[in-house]
């Protein structure tokens, strides 16, 4: 599938073929800045135990939003910024984060992705009923509720490779 996706993807300005990762970052730099803020100036977690301004936008926050390591989402974020879907300026609370935003260019990329994931959802469910979408609909928010309530145990990675003699 990414063959596919690279050989029908120009690559970005500073020469970088556009990837999955880019619309990852995308999304979750899109994501946080739609997040309802609490009073302006309040703090947050930035995923590194340092307080930050709930308007920024740093590589901590995209990192906790994918749910990866900092040095991970770092790199993927530079990826994003050279393919000019997301920009970064200097914090103005703290000159050693950046403060990130989407460009014009990650704007209509969210925009586009947006509209192709709901045509695809809605031809993987034209057959389907009303009744059976308000089912299915109830059903996943149902599902993902059950989740976001009870997280998988992180430790059961370890069990895995435990569990495989990798260990």
């Amino acid at each position: 599938m990414m063959k596919r996706i690279r050989a029908r993807t120009p690559g970005s300005p500073g020469g970088r073929p556009l990837q999955i990762s880019n619309l990852m970052v995308v999304n979750a730099v899109a994501a946080l800045t739609d997040e309802p803020s609490a009073e302006p100036g309040a703090a947050a977690g930035d995923g590194a135990g340092e307080a930050e301004v709930s308007c920024e936008i740093t590589v901590g926050a995209v990192a906790d939003r994918l749910e990866i390591d900092p040095s991970t989402a770092s790199r993927l974020v530079g990826h994003a910024i050279d393919a000019g879907l997301v920009s970064r300026r200097p914090s103005p609370v703290d000159a050693r984060r950046a403060n990130l935003g989407l460009t014009d260019a990650g704007r209509r990329v969210k925009q586009v992705a947006d509209r192709y994931r709901r045509a695809y959802y809605h031809g993987l469910m034209t057959d389907w009923t009303e009744a059976e979408r308000a089912e299915f609909a109830r059903l996943l928010t149902r599902f993902a509720d059950a989740a976001a309530r009870d997280p998988m145990d992180p430790d059961g990675i370890d069990k895995i490779f435990e569990e495989a003699g990798l260990d």
